[in-house]
C-alpha cells in the first residue's frame, strides 16, 4: 500500500535530507587529506629566488593533531547568546554562560518574577520538571524530545532522527534583590536514528551549542513576558485618575482614586501643564516645591476669558499623602506651609482635576 504524501514531503524525498551529523561536515569527500606536499621550487643557479609569503600557508595534519580536519571539522557557524529581554545581559565564563537579569520594576519581586516566568516557559514548551531545589534554586527537566524525518519512504516506515536531552536551570538572585542570573547545563543527551541508538560523545563545543540554543529559547520567552508587563504598566499609568476637590473643616484639597506612587508620577506631568514649575522634589516626604506663573492663554482656553484665577504668582508647596481605601490626598499650600483658602483652591481645582483624569495613550 502506498503512503499518502504531501507535495512538501514528496519534494523532500526526491531531494533527500541530511542528518544532523551531515550538517556538521562539508559536502563532498576529504581527499585533500591525502594530498602530497610538493617540494620547494628549484631555482636554477644564477637566478634570484622569488619572495615567499606564508599568509595562506596550510598547516599540516600533524600540526592540527587531527582535530579540525576532514570529517572532524565542524563547519556550523557558532551560536551566540541573545540577551533580548529588557534588563538582561550576557556574562560568559570559562565553563558556562549565564544571563544576568536586572529588576525593571521596584513593585515586582525579581526572584518571584524569574521563577514564575521559567515555570510558565516550561508549561509553554511542555517540559516536565523532575526535580526542583530551593537552595540554590534549580529545575532539573525530564527528557526533552525532538524528532525529524530524515528519509521518507512511499512504501515503508520513515527513517527518523530522534534527539533526547535533559537540562538543569539554575537561578541565583543577589541578597539585595535587584539582580540575578540564569545558567543552564546540559546533563544528559541521547540520539537515535532509524531505531538505532547513536553512540555520540559530545565535545565541549557541542554541549555549549545545545546549551546556548536552550538558553536563547528561555530568554526569548522571558523577553515576551517582560514586554507584555511593560506595556501593561505603561497603559495603566496612561489611564486617567479620578480626582475631585474636597472641603473639610481644616482645608480644601484634592482626593485622587489611586495609590501614592501613581498619583505622584502623574503630578510630575500635570503640574507644569497647569503652570507650576517644579523647582525641587522630596519624594520621601511626598513634597513638590513649585513656582506658579499664570498662563492666561491656558486658562482662557480651558474656561474662557471670564474665569477668575485667584492664585497669585509665587512659590508654593504641593504634597501627596496616602488616603483611605487606596486613595491619595493632594494639598496645595503657600511657601510657609499654610493652607490656602477654599476660594483659591476652587479656582485652580477643576483644571488640575481635568488633567489628572485625562487618558494619555
Amino acid at each position: 500500500m502506498f503512503k499518502k504524501l504531501s507535495p512538501v514531503v514528496l519534494i523532500a524525498t526526491i531531494t533527500a535530507c541530511s542528518t544532523p551529523l551531515d550538517r556538521r561536515q562539508a559536502n563532498g569527500d576529504h581527499e585533500y587529506l591525502n594530498a602530497k606536499t610538493e617540494g620547494k621550487l628549484v631555482i636554477p643557479e644564477g637566478l634570484k629566488d622569488p619572495d615567499y609569503n606564508d599568509e595562506f600557508k596550510i598547516p599540516s595534519v600533524v600540526a592540527t593533531k587531527g582535530k579540525h580536519v576532514g570529517s572532524m571539522l565542524d563547519i556550523r557557524p557558532p551560536l551566540q547568546v541573545l540577551a533580548t529581554a529588557e534588563g538582561t545581559r550576557v556574562v560568559e565564563g570559562a565553563d558556562n554562560i549565564k544571563v544576568v537579569v536586572e529588576s525593571i520594576d521596584p513593585d515586582i519581586n525579581l526572584k518571584s518574577e524569574i521563577i514564575s516566568t521559567l515555570q510558565s516557559f516550561f508549561v509553554k514548551r511542555d517540559i516536565t520538571i523532575l526535580k526542583k531545589a530551593d537552595n540554590p534554586i534549580s529545575f532539573e527537566t525530564d527528557w526533552i524530545e525532538k524528532s525529524q524525518i530524515i528519509e521518507s519512504s512511499m512504501w515503508g516506515a520513515d527513517k527518523v532522527y530522534h534527539l533526547k536531552q535533559r537540562y538543569e536551570f539554575i537561578v541565583n538572585v543577589k541578597p539585595h534583590g535587584r539582580t540575578g542570573d540564569i545558567t543552564i547545563k546540559l546533563i544528559d543527551h541521547q540520539e537515535n536514528y532509524n531505531g538505532a541508538e547513536q553512540k555520540i560523545l559530545l565535545s565541549g563545543e557541542d554541549k555549549r551549542r545545545y546549551t546556548i540554543d536552550m538558553l536563547n529559547s528561555a530568554i526569548s520567552y522571558f523577553s515576551t513576558e517582560r514586554t507584555a508587563l511593560i506595556k501593561a504598566k505603561r497603559k495603566a499609568r496612561s489611564l486617567g485618575i479620578a480626582t475631585k476637590v474636597i472641603s473639610t473643616s481644616e482645608d480644601t484639597h484634592w482626593v485622587s482614586n489611586a495609590p501614592f506612587d501613581k498619583v505622584w508620577q502623574r503630578l510630575r506631568i500635570v503640574l507644569p501643564e497647569v503652570g507650576f514649575e517644579i523647582i525641587d522634589i522630596d519624594t520621601s516626604k511626598g513634597l513638590y516645591f513649585v513656582e506658579f506663573k499664570n498662563n492666561e492663554g491656558f486658562w482662557s482656553s480651558l474656561w474662557g476669558d471670564d474665569h477668575e484665577l485667584l492664585l497669585e504668582d509665587g512659590t508654593y508647596r504641593i504634597t501627596v499623602e496616602e488616603g483611605d481605601d487606596n486613595t491619595s490626598i493632594i494639598k496645595l499650600r503657600d511657601k510657609e506651609n499654610e493652607p490656602l483658602s477654599t476660594e483659591v483652591i476652587n479656582s485652580v481645582g477643576p483644571a488640575l482635576s481635568k488633567l489628572m483624569e485625562e487618558n494619555r495613550g
